[in-house]
């Protein structure tokens, strides 16, 4: 993962299981007529009833389960990952009751609770069990793959020239390199991860198939979407939209990367591959401006750097930081991520910090996520603390990960001189603006591919992944290549159905972006000075930490942004103006 998409496999866990619950022990009866210890009850009395007993159960196994993924994390010991597995079947056990499913189909279908905040806890805990009402001996199955699969990776250091390489290093050399033998060899060390993982990601499509067919849907694509709240047609309408408005300006931009790498490597633009592109997988921009941004981070503390920013605008980091883990070590996962580990306030993020602008820009987007959880309303019911939707947190965290490459934000924030940002403020924006697009093309293969791969898990994956990203990003495979480069993405195993979040997030952050502009009545062309402004952190306290889920997403976005979630922004701030 990188600084765009260093998201936690383990907060994806713990929002799966967010709806985790239980049978208490009664019978679901007509509320006419049901009885429980002698007396009538209706659907929201019943339904209030069942709630305090299951938060009661959920409670301590959610903080258990977050705690047993945490230390996996950080330690990569079996004994580790074993608890972690142990918790995560019982909360398989908790999802999968049907007495408790039962009940909540009874009232989400009845339309007699009446309660808004009652009735949004039961849709969603409808959702998070809907997943689960397969055979205990399928999820078991399932949730040991997955366990495996994190393992594998988390453990995994690719190998060049007979040494174990970390993810940094690796990433180092193909940022940095200027040699075409070295840029594949390490590309292609990384890229190995996918031999040992494929065989776990075919036989857990199979059977995530096989759950979804159990449960009414065509495959788990489907099923997924289904319960984020998503209308198929709907998401990849908008993908649509999105390919059609950024294809002409990323065919541009294309060029201009292929021009810059063909000169960096000293070959012709016919002959770049993969590993020239200075990514893992060309999501993030290559280095084509004359701007070295890491130069403004070496030898600095960004953990601090990152304090000062959100302290100065209102949103206190320290208690988070404080709970971190934030340097690397033998065993620890190479990513990054942040987890609300109790939604009563234990916070914390897993980073592996390194002074450069990757890693400045990783630790704002953690700590987005990570505020976000701190600054819940914690008034709102247990199942209610968390973010209105999976791309809600997500925006908050790319909205302060762009700072990074923001020269405003740099000089408020490193204390550089106006004199020295100025020369690079150009440079930093169209880097900024060619991150976003190469971005966007590369969330139309994960999503397109997924949604492939599930509805048709027999065809020639590898096949189906070059051609999503010849299509797409523009990409020329390697001829004699033919390994299953798809399963070395993360995501795709082990966060399944997940990253068109991300571009979601994205157009989430732009419409944060306008608004904010208005709230603060910058003028077009004029910079968004974030730091020291506590009116910022205000406003996000209020209208997007606060509501938590209390509302379905369609409406918070509204709320929070005043018009529906679109490509509008985005589009406005990285497209509409920007044509050379």
């Amino acid at each position: 993962m990188t600084a765009k998409d260093l998201r936690a496999v383990v907060a994806a866990a713990v929002l799966l299981a967010a709806g985790a619950c239980a049978s208490w022990g009664f019978n679901v009866e007509d509320d006419e007529t049901g009885a429980k210890e002698g007396h009538v009850m209706g659907d929201e009395q019943a339904a209030a009833a069942w709630l305090e007993g299951f938060v009661g159960r959920y409670r301590p196994l959610y903080k258990d389960s977050a705690l047993a993924w945490w230390n996996a994390s950080i330690t990569g010991r079996d004994e580790d990952y074993k608890k972690r597995l142990d918790l995560d079947m019982q909360m398989d056990r908790l999802f999968a009751d049907r007495e408790s499913f039962a009940a909540l189909k009874k009232w989400r279908d009845g339309g007699k609770i009446a309660e808004p905040l009652l009735r949004r806890q039961v849709e969603i805990l409808y959702l998070a069990h809907l997943a689960k009402q397969v055979n205990t001996k399928l999820l078991d199955r399932m949730t040991e793959l997955a366990n495996q699969v994190d393992q594998i990776f988390n453990t995994f250091r690719p190998e060049i020239g007979g040494k174990k390489h970390t993810e940094n290093e690796v990433r180092k050399i193909l940022r940095e390199s200027t040699k075409n033998p070295e840029v594949e060899a390490a590309w292609k060390a990384y890229q190995a991860v996918g031999k040992f993982v494929e065989p776990k990601l075919r036989e857990l499509v199979k059977l995530r198939n096989e759950s979804a067919r159990e449960v009414g849907f065509a495959n788990f694509h489907a099923l997924q979407l289904a319960t984020q709240e998503f209308d198929g047609g709907e998401l990849l309408s908008l993908f649509d939209q999105l390919d059609r408005d950024t294809a002409g300006v990323f065919k541009s931009l294309k060029v201009e990367v292929d021009e810059a790498m063909a000169k960096r490597f000293g070959v012709g633009a016919a002959d770049l591959r993969p590993w020239n592109y200075q990514d893992l997988f060309f999501q993030e921009a290559p280095r084509i401006y004359p701007v070295d941004l890491d130069r403004f981070y070496k030898d600095r503390k960004i953990d601090e750097i990152g304090k000062k920013f959100y302290d100065g605008i209102g949103l206190g980091v320290g208690d988070i930081l404080a709970r971190s883990d934030l340097y690397e070590k033998p065993g620890k996962s190479p990513h990054a991520f942040c987890a609300d580990m109790d939604r009563e306030g234990d916070v914390r993020t897993l980073q592996n910090l390194v002074p450069n602008e990757q890693w400045m820009g990783t630790l704002l987007h953690e700590l987005g996520h990570g505020v976000y959880s701190k600054y819940i309303d914690r008034s709102l019911p247990y199942v209610l603390r968390d973010s209105a939707h999976i791309f809600a947190t997500e925006g908050v965290a790319m909205f302060f990960g762009r700072q990074s490459k923001d020269a405003a934000w740099l000089q408020d924030n490193l204390g550089i001189p106006e004199a020295d940002v100025k020369p690079v403020a150009d440079s930093a924006g169209r880097m900024l603006r060619l991150e976003q697009i190469i971005f966007s093309r590369w969330t139309q293969v994960m999503l397109r591919f997924e949604k492939a791969m599930y509805e048709d898990p027999g065809q020639d994956l590898n096949k189906l992944w070059w051609n999503l990203k010849a299509r797409y990003q523009l990409l020329a495979p390697d001829p004699g290549r033919s390994e299953p480069d798809y399963a070395a993405k993360i995501h795709i195993v082990s966060v399944p159905v997940y990253y068109h979040n991300y571009m979601l997030g994205e157009l989430f952050a732009s419409q944060l972006y306008a608004k904010i502009g208005a709230v603060r009545s910058v003028k077009a062309g004029e910079p968004l000075r974030l730091s020291r402004d506590k009116v910022v952190g205000a406003f996000f306290k209020e209208k997007v930490f606060a509501p938590g889920m209390a509302k379905p997403w369609r409406e918070f976005v509204e709320a929070a942004t005043g018009e529906p979630l679109s490509a509008r922004a985005f589009a406005g701030q990285f497209i509409q103006g920007n044509e050379k």
